[in-house]
């Protein structure tokens, strides 16, 4: 059974740092690119970031970039994601995929881990 499984959302002052994993299971982790998405109330979801496991190249979007890094453990089939100087507009479910390119056309989807940052 092929499964993604966020961990690590939850409560956090502005200017605080969280890190969230996403653990896989199922498929060939490292034939695999892992997309973390996010979705604000009332916005659309957001690709923010991507790390291709094979070869790891990682890839951000401006509004996280020089905040968020992205790392994976191919021995844990984990990708890791580290929020750090998290804003209020972080705030969104977080959600991490796999496909075999990065932010489209997504095979697999875990439920998602919800981060509050607050003021």
């Amino acid at each position: 059974e092929v499964q993604l499984v966020e961990s690590g959302g939850g409560l956090v002052q502005a200017g605080g740092s969280l890190r969230l994993s996403c653990a896989a299971s199922g498929f060939t982790f490292d034939s695999y690119a892992i997309t973390w998405f996010r979705q604000a109330p009332g916005k659309e979801r957001e690709g923010i970031s991507c790390i291709s496991v094979g070869d790891g190249s990682t890839y951000y979007a401006d509004s996280v970039l020089g905040r968020f890094t992205l790392s994976s453990d191919s021995a844990k089939n984990t990708v890791y994601l580290q929020m750090n100087s998290l804003k209020t507009e972080d705030t969104a479910d977080y959600y991490c995929a796999a496909g075999t390119v990065c932010y489209y056309g997504m095979d697999y989807w875990g439920k998602g881990t919800l981060v509050t940052v607050l003021s």
